[in-house]
């Protein structure tokens, strides 16, 4: 169930060819360039409370944006499904968070809204390789999540896990050393 190999675990440059990383590289380039230009843009305020504001969905933006390519690395850094779905469901989170931004964005003032639609339209073909990305995980690779989040179908969080028949010994314990 467990078994690790080095020829498992992608490299950096693996991973940096998957297309659903590329994807992630392609949304990062579009958010940075669409923050630059937010900030650049000539928008009046109300007041200054207005102007954080905005600036602040400009942040969140490029926040998630940085997420999104780091989980996948982690993700992939990993064979375990629980902690690959744990990555999945914060990468989930980081893309939909990037749609809510932009209406946050545009809701102030932002008047380039075709920048916002690429966006919106990216992080949808993004989507689509994130679904097929986690298809990929093996779901039956796994330890039991206790949190009851991940588990694999028919696996429950009380389950009893066989490794916890394997006794502990403690390194730490000096009467062994």
């Amino acid at each position: 169930m467990f078994e690790e190999n080095d020829d498992d675990f992608k490299s950096h440059e693996d991973i940096q060819k998957m297309p659903v990383y590329k994807k992630a590289m392609e949304l990062l380039k579009l958010v940075d360039y669409i923050s630059e230009t937010v900030l650049k843009t000539d928008i009046k305020f109300e007041d200054e409370i207005e102007a954080e504001m905005i600036n602040r969905n400009v942040d969140y933006l490029c926040e998630n944006a940085l997420i999104i390519p780091a989980k996948i690395a982690g993700a992939e850094a990993v064979d375990i499904y629980d902690l690959k779905m744990e990555n999945a469901a914060i990468i989930r989170k980081a893309a939909r968070e990037l749609i809510t931004d932009t209406r946050g964005i545009e809701m102030h003032g932002f008047k380039d809204t075709e920048y916002l639609d690429l966006l919106r339209n990216e992080v949808e073909e993004f989507r689509v390789l994130f679904a097929e990305w986690v298809k990929t995980f093996n779901c039956w690779d796994y330890i039991i999540d206790r949190w009851r989040l991940f588990n694999p179908p028919g696996i429950n969080y009380d389950d009893k896990d066989s490794d916890d028949d394997i006794p502990f010994q403690n390194p730490f314990d000096d009467d062994k050393f």
